[in-house]
Parts: C-alpha cells; structure tokens; sequence
C-alpha cells in the first residue's frame, strides 16, 4: 500500500465529516490484498488489533464512503478496494470453492459498455460485470446417459 493509498484514505474519510481513528486505519490496511477477502477472513486478520464490532462498523462506513464494494459469489459477498485504490477490473467468481478470478483482458467488456451507453444517450457512472460460474477444480464433469 502506498502512501498516497493512505492519504487519499484519511482525505476521504476526513473530508466526509468523520474522525480518522486508529481502528478507521487499521481496518484499511487489513483490506489490501489481492483478491477480494470474506469479512470472516478480514475478521481473522484483525485479531488482536481491530475488535470484531469496529470491523463490522467501519466495513459499514467504508462502503458507504465508497472506499470498499461488495464482489458477489452467488448469495455470499467478499470485501474489496473500491477503484480509487484499485484499477477497475472484473471477476469470474467459482460458485464451488469461492475463488475469485481477475478478467485480465477487459478491454471488449469496456468497449461493450460504451457502446450500449451511447445507444442509449446514458453516462454510466460506474458499473460492476462479474461472471459466476466454476473453476477448473470445480466445474462439474459431463456424464453421458
């Protein structure tokens, strides 16, 4: 995490009327991680420093403040930076085993969304595509009748 990763952090929630506080920060940096994170596996990484109430809250005010965005797998959801920390990406997310894979190549999903905007006279402001479906361990394997 940079230090402009930090900054911007503290100017957003600053700027929003709220108090940086040190469970604020600290739930922040449990957040950088590659991949989306459960709130379980956020949970565990604050043991001992952020107690269980403060992460639930600040996971609450994160959201709102649009810092973090859900990334939904099925019913269940995983935690993740929003795009002012992260360059914007997609996901493929296995319904099996919960994985979560970056799309690598978005240029076309871009490019598509564009275009259906403008056919639309739309300005998008953001815009979330995920693809739910299951990984090479999971994908179930065809059975001939």
């Amino acid at each position: 995490m940079s230090a402009d990763d930090i900054n911007n952090f503290r100017q957003i929630i600053t700027s929003n009327g709220y108090r940086l506080t040190r469970a604020r920060e600290a739930t922040f940096r449990l957040l950088v991680s590659s991949e989306p994170q459960s709130v379980a596996k956020i949970l565990a990484k604050a043991k001992g420093t952020v107690d269980r109430v403060s992460v639930y809250r600040n996971l609450e005010l994160f959201e709102k403040l649009g810092i973090v965005h859900r990334v939904y797998i099925g019913w269940k959801h995983k935690i993740e930076l929003s795009d002012d920390f992260v360059k914007h990406h997609h996901h493929l997310s296995c319904l099996g085993c919960g994985k979560i894979i970056d799309i690598e190549d978005e240029s076309h999903i871009d490019e598509f969304i564009e275009h259906v905007a403008a056919r639309a006279d739309f300005a998008p402001r953001r815009h979330i595509f995920e693809v739910d479906g299951y990984c090479h361990d999971c994908k179930p394997t065809k059975t001939t009748r």
